[in-house]
């Protein structure tokens, strides 16, 4: 069986929501960040760079929550969560779940950990940096907005997708911005209509997460 190690309201969530669509059997197992378990040599063992998810099946193990993501559409095609291999939708597929894991993921671990950038004790280079990360997280939102003012419904036109709900993910990290994912105009209506999805309901049920969903 599928086992998700994972952590609610985090880098785990997009393939909590796929499993859900999907409805293959899947077991989650709680890696309590608050007691520090991601950083046990338990947990090491699954994922030596002690990030949250990991993914188990067997005999494979599988972190970085975007390899799981596809890992996922691949091993269920029947779901349609991801275009057809060898196809223009899926190259467009592609480009939007780098983009979301290495460009606008990345800005936001630089915004939510500044410190790990500066040197210790330097208190106005923390605050540089996280402003700085800031403004790049709302140009990129900005880019977001864009694509989906001539796109939508979703990211790969009238086609849901493994990347609108890895999207929901990151613009729920911005939920307590000053000018959240959702305040845009495209946006919000479409976080709206990702969170309308039963597999979404179910996901942020069992995760217990409380209002602001975004």
């Amino acid at each position: 069986m599928i086992q998700l190690h994972y952590y609610p309201s985090t880098a785990s969530m997009a393939p909590h929501i796929l499993l859900e669509e999907i409805g293959a059997p899947f077991e989650l197992v709680l890696v309590d960040r608050a007691q520090g378990v991601h950083k046990t040599q338990q947990y090491l063992q699954l994922n030596p760079n002690g990030l949250i998810p990991s993914l188990t099946q067997g005999d494979l193990v599988l972190y970085e929550s975007a390899a799981i993501c596809l890992h996922l559409c691949d091993s269920h095609p029947q779901a349609g969560l991801a275009p057809p291999i060898g196809t223009l939708l899926r190259a467009h597929f592609y480009k939007w779940l780098i983009w979301l894991t290495n460009t606008l993921q990345a800005t936001l671990i630089v915004y939510f950990y500044p410190e790990r950038w500066v040197n210790a004790g330097h208190g106005d280079a923390v605050a540089q940096v996280q402003a700085h990360a800031g403004s790049r997280v709302r140009v990129l939102l900005d880019l977001l907005e864009r694509e989906l003012a001539h796109r939508g419904p979703w990211l790969l036109g009238d086609r849901y997708s493994a990347i609108d709900a890895y999207a929901l993910m990151l613009c729920r990290w911005t939920r307590n911005f000053e000018q959240p994912a959702r305040s845009r105009a495209h946006l919000g209506p479409y976080l709206q209509r990702v969170l309308e999805r039963p597999a979404v309901r179910r996901a942020f049920a069992t995760e217990q997460i409380g209002q602001p969903w975004v």
